[in-house]
């Protein structure tokens, strides 16, 4: 059974705050797209295991609408937190133009057996699975509502121990699933009519 995948579900203290933060920073269309916000039930404790990735020209607009510096990678990427701590990667790119300020191209989800995870997701949402950068087949390429994303599934050690604050929508007439088999919830949203 294929899905399609939809926006990004953020848990926040302040939704409307963080909304308008990634609103500056990749466009409101493209924030729309990609995330929206909802009233958090639990406060934020360990690193989100949900991220999104972005194209940036410079770092210092982003610190200037309030994200933080967490580590420096450079000149490849820079790990910032948004303005209510979420961590996402900032990898730069001189030539990307100027409005908006960031480009996200890639969701980026941790598990402890990253490939196994593709491999679920992949015959879920039509994608192709490619290798990461360590030659292990765990990064998904045209997936079904994200085509223009790559799902990068990002091998960590350390154990879940809250439920994500970002989760994935997944469109389909199957409501009875919400989580996946390493555990990650997403959104189930029905699949909207056709048009016409």
């Amino acid at each position: 059974m294929t899905v399609r995948l939809g926006p990004l579900v953020v848990d926040a203290v302040e939704p409307r705050v963080v909304e308008r933060f990634w609103a500056a920073v990749l466009g409101e269309p493209a924030r729309r797209a990609l995330l929206s916000c909802r009233r958090q039930s639990r406060a934020k404790t360990v690193k989100n295991r949900v991220h999104v990735d972005v194209y940036v020209r410079a770092i210092e607009p982003l610190v200037g609408l309030g994200a933080t510096v967490l580590a420096e990678y450079r000149p490849e990427r820079v790990t910032l937190a948004d303005v209510e701590g979420n961590e996402f990667c900032a990898f730069l790119d001189p030539h990307l133009d100027d409005e908006p300020m960031a480009r996200a191209f890639a969701v980026c989800t941790d598990s402890d057996r990253p490939e196994e995870l593709a491999a679920w997701w992949a015959e879920h949402v039509g994608a192709e699975v490619r290798d990461g950068p360590d030659g292990t087949p765990r990064w998904l390429y045209g997936s079904a509502g994200w085509e223009d994303l790559i799902w990068k599934f990002v091998r960590v050690a350390d154990e879940r121990v809250v439920p994500n604050r970002w989760q994935w929508t997944v469109y389909t007439a199957d409501e009875g699933v919400r989580v996946d088999p390493q555990g990650n919830e997403f959104a189930v949203r029905p699949p909207a009519p056709p048009a016409g």
